[in-house]
């Protein structure tokens, strides 16, 4: 029984992991879209809760929008 109970468990976290990083990659998604489209306001609005969670890849584009200024001051230390 406990044992049944540890598995259910695993495999109900599993899924809010799952769901989680599925909503982080649409978020990127969307964001990457926007800073294509030059709409920065809306990359910055994704990007920004993404890269403060520690997503490395979304700390490099909000990086490349601090270092070319595209919808933020350019700030090079922003963008290291």
């Amino acid at each position: 029984m406990f044992t049944k109970l540890k598995i259910s468990a695993a495999a109900v976290l599993i899924s809010l992991i799952a769901m989680q990083l599925t909503a982080a990659a649409q978020d990127y998604e969307k964001g990457s879209r926007a800073l294509i489209a030059g709409d920065y306001a809306t990359a910055l609005k994704e990007f920004k809760p993404l890269a403060e969670q520690g997503d490395t890849v979304t700390q490099t584009s909000l990086g490349f929008m601090y270092r070319n200024g595209k919808g933020v001051p350019q700030d090079y230390a922003k963008a290291v």
